[in-house]
């Protein structure tokens, strides 16, 4: 179990975000462009920008290792790789545990042959979870890694999430602004709004009896008419 029990992030002027939150198995952190998602994200990962400071407070049996303890599966996964290297040299890991990596979420060893640009949305998605994956993580931070997918491939990665989540055992931290996919993939759903939690709980029980007017908002709309940060 993953417990924040606080994390607040802030400038010279005044606090972003002042949260808290516990990840048992997984959990959907939602909220619209601005609310505080990425930069909790970032937080985590200690890669916030200059100009602001933090103050986190955990309880976790594993120190915050950014690619040890705590991996990202990134938005776009065309920008985690270079175009003009072939797969094999962007895998911190020996060939063979990146072949064994690759066979995990479904991609033979020929792929480390393979540049990124003759890979199709999918297959790249896949490598770049294979890569999260080269250093066994207790933590996967996973940051709208659907956005970009067709809804075929969308299915497919999440069943991959919680595949691989089942035989490894690793905590999922999955921010999106996409409800249906938080409700396949995640158990636990937090709302943040304007750098604050308006609500938490089971996931079903949230998305059924919802009690902030913000969470029955984005439920209702379920984000279709909204534009976030890419």
């Amino acid at each position: 179990m993953f417990v924040c029990k606080r994390l607040k992030i802030y400038d010279d002027k005044r606090v972003i975000v002042d949260i808290s939150f516990t990840i048992e198995r997984s959990l959907a952190l939602v909220g619209e462009s601005g609310s505080g998602k990425s930069l909790t994200l970032k937080a985590l990962l200690d890669l916030l920008p200059k100009n602001l400071s933090k103050e986190l407070e955990i309880e976790w049996e594993y120190p915050l290792i950014r690619g040890k303890t705590l991996s990202l599966v990134p938005q776009n996964p065309f920008t985690s790789l270079s175009p003009l290297t072939k797969i094999k040299h962007q895998f911190f890991a020996p060939e063979e545990e990146a072949v064994r990596l690759l066979e995990m979420v479904g991609l033979d060893g020929s792929f480390l042959e393979r540049y990124p640009p003759e890979l199709s949305g999918g297959q790249v998605q896949r490598v770049v979870i294979a890569m999260a994956l080269s250093h066994s993580p207790k933590l996967l931070l996973l940051d709208e890694p659907t956005t970009a997918l067709d809804p075929k491939t969308k299915e497919m990665v999440l069943e991959l999430f919680m595949k691989l989540q089942e035989e490894l055992g690793f905590l999922i931290l999955f921010v999106t602004h996409d409800i249906s996919s938080a409700r396949r993939l995640c158990q636990e759903i937090a709302v943040i709004q304007k750098g604050r939690i308006v609500e938490s709980g089971p996931m079903e029980e949230v998305l059924s009896r919802p009690k902030s007017p913000y969470t029955k908002i984005l439920i209702e709309s379920n984000f279709a008419n909204r534009k976030f940060r890419q």
